[in-house]
């Protein structure tokens, strides 16, 4: 009998405030040991729990499982797998949380998904599902005791007309069955504030985890923003641009922002931090110590 892993929801309810990191499944070996070298490094910080992505159109697919799998047995450590709508249809969705749920896993990243490489529409596959509100329904029919993230944008799904309307497609998404709400990354934490307030007043009265991105480079930075819907202030883009041809003294304007952020947003109640790390150590073992500090 697999062990049963503990609701996220419960680590968030509990205690000081958490830590989570993001990996995304490597595209060869190559790829895989980069990752399992970063979760090595880690792994002394202890992470609260991981994500780990699922491909754009469910490319990974089965390097999601894998390594899911890898960090919940080899890392011991609570993993919370990305599902998306892109390229199944019901039946094949309810076979993969079958699969999760069997071996314990009781954490899951209910999303929509982008749409596969050259596609500019996201188009249901048949039989399959065309809204992440319509994926936490299924798996919440289905499988009760899931608890289930879905994904919120501080500052607009870029595909969304309004906030408004953005806002009130997460209602849905809460309403559905969601259990907490991890948003996408974001430079400036006014963001943040002004979004969960517009939520409680909504109703929406999930816990949100900030998502935070610690910058590698400006060029990095401006090619993610639009894609997420973030804005970059314009002190972050003037600090980057000064050490735009030195990466190691771009990381630590990225990461000092970051820390910033996460100093302020854990002292005005943010339950935790969600760290996107694109796969590397540095940065995220550089604020799980600064973390460590403030909770201290």
């Amino acid at each position: 009998m697999p062990a049963i892993d503990r609701p996220i929801t419960e680590l968030l309810a509990s205690g000081p405030p958490k830590l989570s990191v993001e990996f995304f499944p490597p595209k060869n070996e190559d790829g895989g040991q980069q990752l399992l070298r970063s979760a090595e490094a880690i792994r002394p910080y202890r992470p609260d729990f991981v994500s780990i992505t699922y491909g754009a159109g469910g490319t990974t697919r089965e390097r999601t499982f894998k390594y899911a799998k890898i960090l919940r047995e080899e890392f011991g450590w609570l993993v919370m797998p990305h599902l998306t709508c892109v390229g199944s249809t019901r039946g094949e969705l309810l076979d993969i949380v079958a699969g999760y749920h069997a071996d314990g896993i009781r954490n899951i990243m209910a999303l929509r998904g982008d749409p596969p490489k050259g596609q500019t529409e996201f188009v249901p596959s048949p039989d399959g599902l065309r809204y992440a509100s319509d994926l936490i329904a299924l798996i919440r029919e289905n499988f009760p005791d899931m608890c289930l993230g879905a994904g919120a944008y501080p500052e607009k799904h870029p595909e969304a007309a309004s906030m408004d309307d953005d806002l009130a497609h997460l209602k849905i998404k809460a309403e559905a069955g969601a259990s907490f709400l991890t948003t996408q990354l974001f430079f400036d934490n006014e963001h943040y504030f002004r979004f969960l307030g517009r939520c409680r007043e909504l109703g929406i009265n999930l816990p949100v985890l900030p998502g935070l991105l610690p910058a590698l480079s400006l060029a990095q930075v401006q090619r993610f923003g639009p894609m997420c819907g973030s804005s970059l202030p314009r002190a972050l883009v003037e600090q980057l641009q000064v050490v735009e041809n030195e990466p190691r003294a771009a990381e630590a304007v990225g990461v000092t922002w970051a820390y910033h952020q996460m100093k302020e947003l854990l002292r005005s109640g943010a339950p935790g931090i969600h760290l996107y790390i694109l796969n590397r150590s540095g940065p995220a073992i550089t604020l799980a110590r600064s973390l460590e500090r403030e909770a201290a």
